[in-house]
């Protein structure tokens, strides 16, 4: 699918009403305003990388970085060799889910309890930065909790929230609530990236797990939106012997 040259013509690009806002906080806005206006519908091919460093006067980088979190936003589709299109509106269900750890535990008749080692205010890293979506330096809330069941570690969530997305997070009791569940009544999920690993624990770990160094991890990368907005970014780290990700799909007949 070829864009004309009069749909090239129309890519003009104002930054100067972001205040400050990364360039490729920009690059996706002006994608953004054109789905939402219906310019581009569904399906239609959105300038490629190239384009819009040849029209914007942006780095490459800066390009891959806008159409790279507007796919996995839900609003692009990426196909490599042939480009990006605007998603269709339609429902969605993911691969998996990562439940509520204290819901998952009570439904195995066990006992959760968390405990908080860590929840305050620190200024973004370079890393967390960007998982968010923010400027290096800001400030975001830093949660870390040891989930237990009937006694022992099962999960350390290591959580980094836009204060913007949900002001009131330190205020919250999480031995009695998760975290999960307090964002998801705060800030509604609207899309979700997990990217899961095997990984081997570092020390503080194992001492938070009560495992050895030589016992592997399951590791779980988990980024949530709410509209267009990157709520929380979490590291999930399960003892490989305690835990594992199941999923189903579609119609399973037993004979």
């Amino acid at each position: 699918m070829k864009r004309s040259n009069d749909q090239t013509a129309q890519l003009k690009w104002d930054n100067s009403d972001n205040d400050g806002a990364p360039l490729y906080a920009g690059v996706k806005q002006m994608i953004l305003d054109r789905i939402q206006s219906g310019e581009w519908p569904p399906k239609h091919r959105v300038p490629s990388e190239n384009e819009l460093v040849a029209e914007l006067g942006v780095s490459k980088m800066t390009a891959n970085r806008a159409l790279r979190e507007l796919a996995s936003e839900g609003e692009l589709v990426r196909i490599q060799g042939v480009g990006s299109f605007v998603a269709e509106r339609k429902g969605f269900s993911e691969l998996f889910e990562v439940r509520n750890i204290a819901e998952e535990i009570n439904e195995r008749g066990h006992v959760h309890q968390a405990s908080v080692v860590v929840l305050g205010q620190e200024t973004a890293s370079p890393d967390v930065a960007d998982a968010l979506g923010l400027p290096i330096g800001v400030p975001v809330f830093h949660s870390l909790i040891v989930h237990s069941e009937n006694g022992v570690p099962v999960q350390i969530e290591d959580r980094f929230v836009n204060p913007e997305a949900a002001p009131g997070y330190l205020d919250q009791d999480f031995t009695n609530q998760t975290p999960n569940a307090y964002l998801t009544a705060e800030a509604p999920l609207s899309g979700s990236e997990h990217i899961v690993e095997a990984a081997m624990p570092q020390p503080w770990e194992c001492k938070l797990l009560v495992i050895l160094r030589t016992e592997p991890c399951l590791l779980i990368r988990r980024r949530t939106w709410s509209s267009k907005r990157v709520v929380s970014f979490a590291r999930l780290v399960y003892p490989g012997n305690r835990y594992r990700l199941e999923s189903r799909s579609g119609k399973i007949s037993e004979e």
